[in-house]
C-alpha cells in the first residue's frame, strides 16, 4: 500500500502512521506550576538526544480542545520537569495519569502515587520509578498543525541529576533492562515491554565510536587523548 497524509486516504480503519515507528519510549514527566500544584503525565513521543551534555526532549500534542499541555506550560514558566521512567509494574498509573484533566488535578494523587523530592529541581519525583532524570528546561519548538490537537510543542531539556535504583544495577555495573521491565508504546491502544535484548558492537575498534556507541563523555575524552 501506499498513502500520502493529508491528501490521499489510506484506506484503512485504523491510522498506521504511529504504528510504523514503534516501540517509543515513554516520557512519563512530572511539573509543578507555580502555585506549587503538582502535574503528572505521559507522552509517547520521548527520546534522548544527545549524551554530552545529556538531552532529553518531550513531544506534546495539544489538548482535545486545541489549548497547550500543563507539562509544557509548567516546564517553560518553571524552567524544569523530571523524566520519570514507567515500568510494566506502573503500568495502570501510567494509564490514569494520561487522562485529561482539569487544570491543577494532581495526576500522582489521582493514580494513587507517593512522591519524592528531587535534588536540584523543584518537581517531584515518581515514587516506585525505577530511575528518574531531573531536568532543566532549555527551550521548546513548536510546529504547527491542524486544529484541535495537531499543533505540537516539543520540549528539550538538560539532564542535570539522575536517579537509579541500585537494585537495578547488575553485578557487572550494568542497568538491569529486563530486570525493570520499562513499556513502550506501539500503535493503536497497544504497548510492549522491554524483555529481551541481544548486542552488536560495531566493528573496527574504534574506541571513540564505541564510547559514543555507549554514550560515554569519559571515555570518549580518553579515546582522543590517550
Amino acid at each position: 500500500m501506499y498513502y500520502e497524509p493529508g491528501k490521499t486516504p489510506h484506506g484503512l480503519p485504523h491510522d498506521p502512521f504511529k504504528s510504523c515507528v514503534v516501540p517509543r519510549p515513554i516520557g512519563w514527566i512530572s511539573t509543578v506550576d507555580a502555585q506549587g500544584r503538582d502535574n503528572l503525565a505521559p507522552y509517547s513521543q520521548f527520546q534522548n538526544v544527545t549524551f554530552d551534555p545529556p538531552i532529553v526532549m518531550f513531544s506534546a500534542n495539544q489538548t482535545t480542545q486545541g489549548e497547550r499541555k500543563d507539562s509544557v506550560r509548567n516546564a517553560e514558566q518553571m524552567g524544569q520537569f523530571v523524566w520519570n521512567m514507567a515500568t510494566w509494574n506502573l503500568r495502570e498509573a501510567v494509564n490514569i495519569s494520561a487522562e485529561e484533566l482539569p487544570h491543577g488535578v494532581d495526576e500522582f494523587e489521582r493514580a494513587g502515587l507517593g512522591k519524592l523530592e528531587s535534588r536540584i529541581v523543584r518537581p517531584k519525583r515518581v515514587k516506585g520509578s525505577p530511575i528518574q532524570f531531573e531536568c532543566e528546561y532549555l527551550n521548546t519548538v513548536r510546529f504547527p498543525g491542524k486544529p484541535p490537537m495537531g499543533t505540537v510543542d516539543v520540549v528539550f531539556g538538560r539532564v542535570v541529576g539522575i536517579h537509579i535504583d541500585d537494585q537495578y544495577i547488575d553485578s557487572n555495573g550494568l542497568v538491569d533492562i529486563l530486570k525493570i521491565r520499562p513499556i513502550a508504546r506501539m500503535g493503536y491502544f497497544d504497548y510492549t515491554t522491554v524483555d529481551s535484548k541481544f548486542q552488536m558492537v560495531i566493528p573496527g575498534n574504534s574506541k571513540a565510536l564505541l564510547a559514543g556507541l555507549e554514550g560515554s563523555p569519559d571515555k570518549a575524552a580518553q579515546a582522543r587523548h590517550p
